[in-house]
Order: structure tokens, then sequence, then C-alpha cells
């Protein structure tokens, strides 16, 4: 667990631990007992497992490739967590990303625990013969710990729907004659996978973002603005009422081109996305960028954006050619960050102009930021609550699987929004009527949840 992680979940606790009125039946000697033993619990993963995949390659060269399976805790359900396939992967990263997913589900009442996989590689350096043998290899080096009722891996960052069919199919030959289906979620529909799911995180990144500017300030309107009401972020999130918000989205593919087609598209706010990036390149245009284009045409190119005004011309696009990195520094009302962790930091957090970051990626925001950029007033929407929508997909895709019945797309949407929109309606009020930032209204929700389920099972002695 990153230091950030570890020290928010830590201040959860103390909060709680002043609580007189949460778990009322542990007092003194046994109540400080008992949150020590909470600390133990939640700030280190129950299992740490690791691997060197032996790879033949196409090319005749054999190769070792480090992964990575870590299991944070279960008091919620079967592990659950996706396959990450990048060059950056390491131990600590995986057990970080583990716990957040171990926060996430209690945060959404998903029944899940946490779990996070990863392997130490640049798929695109691999020809797609040698990523299927590394994906089988997986599965089959892992196989005694996962499973449909044990640890449900997923799509992450780097994989995809075809690397979960593969790994599924090999889970079934291994397991001749048991349940597989649910042994991983993010599958093609083909394969038993849920209609929207692809598109799952990227809409539930939007839809926080457009819940708690449009849905939830309509509705609390004369809470909001309250003579009483001298809260920093509500005051904020009022300068942005019933005006345009400019848009910039760091990272293009999964996440943040569905987050940027959804903000394009939207009919409750009037949005206009002025910059995307990839990492390639970041694309700029004050009057806003023609995102459906731009999707199409990543979808030609593996998921890159256009690079030179050759291909901006082929893609039917204006914009302005800027450097990746300078997508997080521009004049905008909304940074939604959906690329990889650590984006705004120590050294670069006094450049940030955007006064709402959405996080659709896991930990883009280091604590230093945090904590600097809260002080400014600036709202984040932390991981945990606005990149759930993979997982709450996930869990349909797991029922489905296990009741072979199947819903539609628009009943997908509509059961993942009405599951964020409970999170939401749980945490904003708590959010704009006290000092605390939104992660750690989150986080505090979490820890509830999960101290409370650990307690009952008797785990705390």
């Amino acid at each position: 667990m990153s230091n950030q992680t570890r020290q928010i979940v830590q201040d959860s606790l103390n909060a709680l631990l002043k609580d007189s009125a949460f778990l009322p039946e542990l007092k003194e000697e046994a109540r400080e007992t008992a949150f020590t033993s909470l600390g133990a619990i939640l700030s280190t993963p129950n299992h740490v497992h690791k691997s060197f995949l032996r790879i033949a390659l196409e090319n005749g060269s054999v190769v070792r490739i480090p992964a990575f399976r870590v299991q944070h805790n279960n008091a919620l359900g079967p592990y659950k967590g996706g396959i990450r396939f990048h060059e950056s992967v390491n131990e600590d990263e995986v057990i970080n990303l583990a716990s957040l997913m171990t926060l996430k589900n209690a945060l959404h009442d998903v029944p899940y625990g946490g779990g996070k996989g990863g392997i130490i590689l640049d798929p695109r350096s691999f020809t797609e013969k040698d990523l299927h043998l590394i994906c089988k290899k997986y599965v089959q080096y892992f196989s005694d710990i996962i499973g449909p009722d044990k640890d449900i891996p997923a799509p992450d960052v780097g994989s995809g729907e075809r690397e979960m069919d593969w790994m599924m199919a090999e889970y079934k030959s291994i397991r001749p004659g048991q349940p597989y289906k649910g042994s991983f979620t993010g599958k093609s529909v083909v394969n038993g996978g849920s209609l929207g799911r692809r598109e799952a995180t990227g809409k539930g990144v939007y839809f926080t973002f457009r819940y708690m500017l449009h849905d939830f300030m309509r509705d609390q309107r004369k809470f909001l603005s309250g003579a009483s009401n001298d809260n920093i972020f509500a005051k904020a999130a009022l300068q942005y009422e019933n005006r345009p918000l400019k848009i910039a989205v760091q990272g293009f593919g999964n996440v943040g081109s569905v987050a940027a087609l959804e903000a394009y598209q939207c009919q409750y706010l009037e949005n206009k996305v002025v910059a995307v990036s990839d990492r390639n390149v970041t694309l700029f245009n004050s009057d806003g960028l023609d995102i459906p284009a731009l999707v199409r045409f990543s979808s030609l190119y593996k998921g890159d954006l256009p690079t030179t005004d050759e291909q901006l011309m082929e893609a039917g696009v204006k914009a302005e050619i800027q450097d990746r990195s300078k997508v997080l520094y521009l004049d905008v009302d909304v940074l939604i960050l959906a690329a990889l962790e650590d984006q705004i930091h120590l050294d670069n957090m006094d450049k940030i102009k955007a006064g709402i970051i959405v996080e659709g990626a896991n930990a883009p925001v280091t604590s230093e930021a945090d904590q600097y950029l809260s002080d400014k007033g600036v709202i984040i929407v932390p991981d945990i609550l606005a990149n759930a929508g993979g997982v709450i997909v996930s869990y349909f895709e797991w029922m489905q699987g296990r009741e072979t019945q199947f819903y539609s797309e628009s009943e997908v949407y509509e059961l993942l929004y009405k599951k964020m929109k409970t999170t939401m309606d749980t945490i904003l009020p708590a959010f704009f009527g006290d000092p605390f930032p939104l992660r750690q209204n989150c986080y505090i929700h979490s820890v509830m949840k999960l101290s409370t389920v650990l307690f009952r099972q008797g785990k705390l002695y």
C-alpha cells in the first residue's frame, strides 16, 4: 500500500475511533485494540503471489517475464481486480492497486474484495501469438488461486477482452467440468461478457462529474448556497453552475476516449472538450474538438491520436499539436485524468489551473498534490469514486454468467448509473457540508463498511 493510501486509511480510522456512535460495542481499551487491528489488516495484503513466466517467443528466443497477483482483502467477497500489462508494473504498485480495489468495492457496496494483477511488459513489443502464450502461462502459473468464487481477474491498462477470452479458455481447459464463465470478467460478449463492459469505466467517470454538477446541484441548490454553508468546495462548485465548461482529457484509451465522448454528447451540461492527449501528443482547440472523429481515427491506428497535420487532415479534425504533457497545464475548468499514476505531483502541482479534477486512472494525483490542490478549493473526484464503473459492470457480468441471463446494453447502463447515484447521494452531502476533501469522505465510508464487516466476522481480536 502506498504511503498516501495508508495515511488516508489511518486518518479515516482515527476519525472513526473518536466517533462513539460507530461500533458502540467497542469501548476503551477494547476499542483501541480493535482499531489497531483494523490498521494492520487494511494496510497490508493477505497474499502477494509472484512468478516468472517462461515464454518461448515467436522469434525463437526464450524470456522470463515477471508477473504478479496480489490479494488484498476478501472480507466482502471474492478478490477482484484487473491484470495490468505495462512495462512500469512493479510489486508495490500492484499492492497499492489491490488495496484501492478493496476500498472501491466497499464504497460502492459491491460484494467483492480487492485484488490486482500485473505483468511487466510492453504489449506493443510482442506478437499476437506471443501475447496469447503469455496469457495462457499467467493462468497456468496462478490457476490455484483464481476462480469464480476465489479471485476474479479483469482487464486493466494494456489488456482487454481479447486477453480475458484467452485466459478464460485456458482456465476452462485446466479445470474441465467446473464452472468457468465467472473466472474472468471483461470478456467479449460472445464469450459471456456483458454488453457495455468496455465503456463502463469511462461512462462512470463522466457520470460522477455530471451528477455532481447537474443533478445534485439542481436538487441541493438551497443547501449548497445557504448562508451557513461556508464549505470551500460548495463555493467552488457553485462557480461552475449554468456556464459553459472547458474540459481536457489526459489519456485516450478505453477510459479517456469514452469519457470525452460522453462529455461531447452530454445534453445536461454545456461541455466543450478543448484538449485530449495520449502517449504521443496533446491536441488542443479552444472551440472544441471533434471527439467522434478522433475516436474513429484512433480505432484505425491502434488507439493513437493524430500526430501530424496530415493525420489531422485525414481525421477531419482541426487542432493544434502540442507536447503530450501540456494537457495537464491548460486553462480549463475540468481535467479528467485517464492515463497512469502520479501525473500530478510535487514538481508540477502549482501549474494546474483546472478547478475540478476527475480521476479516471488509479492514483494519478500524489498525496502532496492532493493536499495542495484541495487547500486551494480544487474539487478532486477520487479514483475509488469516479472509476468504479468497470468493477460494477464486472459484477453484473459475473452475475449474468452465473444466472445465464443477460442484460441489454441500456439495462447495464441503467443499473450502473443507479449504483453510482446511490453512492454519490451518500457521499456528496457530507463532502459539501464538512471540511474534508471528497477523497477523505470516500475513504471514511469505505473504512466504515470494512470495519463493521471485519468486526462482525470476529477478525479484530
